[in-house]
């Protein structure tokens, strides 16, 4: 199966001059009630500060637009209004020699709302301050429901205390507060024709973890894209009544991990069989394997859109397939949150695959580029074999995921301990989720045993027994944890032993058959 992929539906990028009359048209969709921007205005913005101005663009069209500059902390900071700090929305008060990225606007068309946009947008400005080394964000937001809520809360002081409490909701700031900004002071007439929040503004602040006044010369990528979230889901099998029931499970683990701030959600193996357990009647294998296929198109839109409304890659474990050359393959489908998709074959079907269902393996083996680097995809069995790992390694992956599916505690250490040999000779993280539970209406899902876990290499920077985070055994859970890509680069030149840089490439090596 050659190897497939899609374009990306939504991307976040720095806006260009040939988006400023996207940019007007999106402006004019928000700000019904108001002159929308001028083509004058965005482009001083993208003049004064061509980096700090980023827009969304979802299949072609900009739903998104953010607006930024750079402000000394004393103007940041202290009282101010928006045409004042703004310099009359044309960002001529920016100044590279300022401590703190100062938000000028978010705009977020309307009937795009699902699509976390805004979380996208205040992403890109969190890493742009880290980037440039800044003491924070800070930005005067709204407070829409202020003037509603008046009788209840006769001042605005009130009023916002009320929201940071959670005893009232406003639509903005409440959201402002759950991205993580604290309401610093309210700013007077911050903009007098916002009646709904009283003229009032509120200056919201976010600060900069990793900025190090003390240090002169910090490196430029301090947003730590090195760190990265994983959340594997050791999923139950379930009978359903309908696919929908399916979907609404496998949607609501993306939820919770996205909700925990995950860069990456992982499924098991063939998850997607329970989608069988809903057939009137139980199908031999052959006929069972060839049902499941018909599932494909459906399953993909699916998870795409998933992928995209909780801003997550999602590893969609592996799914029974039909090929253009009418093979089924075992294939690992991964939803990029850029809306992109890709297909990765299981290059080794078990004896049980070919027997019962006539699988056929891949003849690829490839990473794939996400926006936490390049990342390797084996399915359980591939596991198994060494070269399948090292090839993905040296392509410059250095999270493995491993889907796998097993029916003893046989089946289950070989894939646990061949992992975790994968993490070490590779010196690497190797990411596993398993199913558990059983249908005894689908044929070869009788019974199922799993322990996911997360696995380091073994070295003093790592955790001490090389797991980083586990599952209980065969229990329905998500395991959660953080990886430091840095820390395999250090270990690979730095480590007690160095297994990438100390092989015998004068004596042995693998070749594979496109020469590599």
């Amino acid at each position: 199966m050659a190897e497939k992929r899609s374009t990306p539906k939504i991307e976040v990028r720095i806006a260009e001059k040939s988006d400023v009359a996207a940019i007007i048209a999106l402006s004019g969709r928000v700000f019904k009630d108001e002159k929308p921007y001028t083509r004058g205005m965005i482009l001083g913005q993208l003049s004064a500060f061509p980096e700090g101005q980023f827009i969304v663009v979802y299949e072609g069209d900009v739903v998104g637009y953010a607006a930024t500059m750079i402000l000394p902390e004393e103007r940041a900071l202290k009282q101010h209004t928006w045409v004042e700090v703004t310099g009359g929305g044309y960002a001529a008060m920016h100044d590279r020699k300022g401590e703190w990225l100062y938000g000028t606007e978010i705009c977020v068309d309307p009937d795009r709302r699902r699509l976390r946009i805004g979380k996208r947008l205040y992403d890109a400005r969190r890493r742009l301050c880290q980037d440039l080394d800044l003491k924070g964000i800070a930005f005067g937001g709204r407070m829409p429901g202020y003037q509603r809520n008046r009788k209840k809360y006769d001042t605005p002081e009130a009023y916002i205390e009320a929201v940071k409490t959670n005893e009232a909701k406003d639509p903005v700031a409440s959201f402002h507060l759950s991205a993580g900004f604290e309401p610093e002071r309210l700013l007077k007439n911050y903009y007098p024709s916002d009646t709904a929040s009283g003229g009032y503004g509120v200056l919201m602040v976010w600060r900069n973890p990793y900025y190090d006044p003390a240090r002169e010369d910090q490196p430029v990528d301090r947003s730590n894209p090195d760190i990265v979230r994983i959340v594997t889901v050791q999923m139950q099998a379930r009978q359903i009544s309908k696919p929908q029931d399916f979907y609404d499970a496998v949607e609501y683990f993306i939820e919770v991990a996205s909700e925990y701030g995950g860069d990456f959600v992982v499924f098991p193996e063939l998850f997607t069989l329970m989608l069988l357990s809903c057939e009137t009647e139980e199908l031999k294998p052959e006929a069972a394997i060839q049902r499941l296929t018909e599932h494909t198109p459906d399953f993909v839109q699916r998870l795409t859109d998933m992928a995209i409304r909780r801003n997550i890659n999602i590893i969609g474990g592996s799914h029974a397939t039909k090929t253009d050359d009418d093979e089924i393959q075992n294939v690992a489908y991964i939803f990029l949150r850029d809306g992109s998709v890709h297909e990765r074959e299981k290059i080794h079907p078990t004896p049980n695959e070919r027997q019962y269902w006539q699988i056929m393996g891949g003849d690829s083996v490839e990473t794939i580029e996400t926006d936490c680097g390049p990342i390797g995809v084996m399915i359980c069995y591939d596991s198994e074999f060494p070269e399948v790992a090292r090839r993905l390694t040296d392509q410059g992956a250095r999270i493995l995921f491993v889907p796998f599916n097993t029916d003893t505690r046989h089946g289950y250490l070989r894939v646990r301990y061949c992992c975790q040999a994968r993490a070490v000779e590779n010196q690497c993280y190797v990411v596993t989720s398993g199913m558990t539970g059983n249908l005894g209406n689908v044929d070869n899902l009788d019974i199922e045993y799993a322990q996911s876990g997360i696995f380091t290499p073994c070295d003093f920077p790592f955790a001490r027994d090389g797991i980083a985070a586990e599952a209980s055994e065969n229990v329905e859970m998500v395991t959660v944890a953080d990886l430091n890509l840095a820390t395999l680069n250090w270990a690979r030149y730095e480590g007690s032993v160095r297994n990438l840089r100390d092989r015998r490439l004068d004596l042995y090596k693998t070749r594979w058959a496109d020469g590599g």
